[in-house]
């Protein structure tokens, strides 16, 4: 008897990807541990080029307390459709892939780091353990 998709026994099934072992559904913890790598090299860069300042009180920040997440999500467009995934996916061995296949795209990373800097899309996950970023993306982080 075929199962449903709600039936799925593991990650990526659904997506016709193995259970485990390459190309498989990169787990949350390898997402969480790129998600921090990625935030605190953006944090070092804005730190070392926009005159970002962690101590500064907000009525003295300006603009530059956004500076983190502007270089974060610059990092994240430019890598992902070049090497493939942000810094800190390639070091911890994922890979951001198009579910469809082919080449990303400019505009899946686009979409896909607006609504990861939301949160919200980030941690609202499907069977497959995709976020909603992803899923509005067509995207999904593979082991490599």
């Amino acid at each position: 008897m075929p199962q449903t998709p709600a039936e799925s026994t593991y990650p990526g099934e659904r997506l016709g990807l193995p259970p485990q072992g390459r190309r498989s559904v990169g787990r949350v913890g390898r997402r969480i541990a790129a998600l921090v790598i990625d935030w605190v090299t953006a944090t070092i860069l804005a730190t070392a080029f926009l005159g970002y300042s962690m101590y500064a009180l907000p009525s003295e920040a300006g603009l530059t307390q956004f500076a983190p997440l502007l270089v974060f999500v610059i990092v994240q467009v430019l890598f992902i459709p070049t090497i493939g995934g942000s810094p800190g996916h390639r070091l911890v061995g994922l890979r951001v892939v198009n579910v469809a296949g082919g080449w990303i795209g400019l505009w899946r990373p686009i979409v896909r780091s607006l609504l990861l800097v939301l949160v919200i899309p980030a941690v609202i996950w499907d069977a497959d353990q995709r976020g909603l970023h992803d899923k509005i993306a067509g995207t999904v982080a593979l082991r490599w």
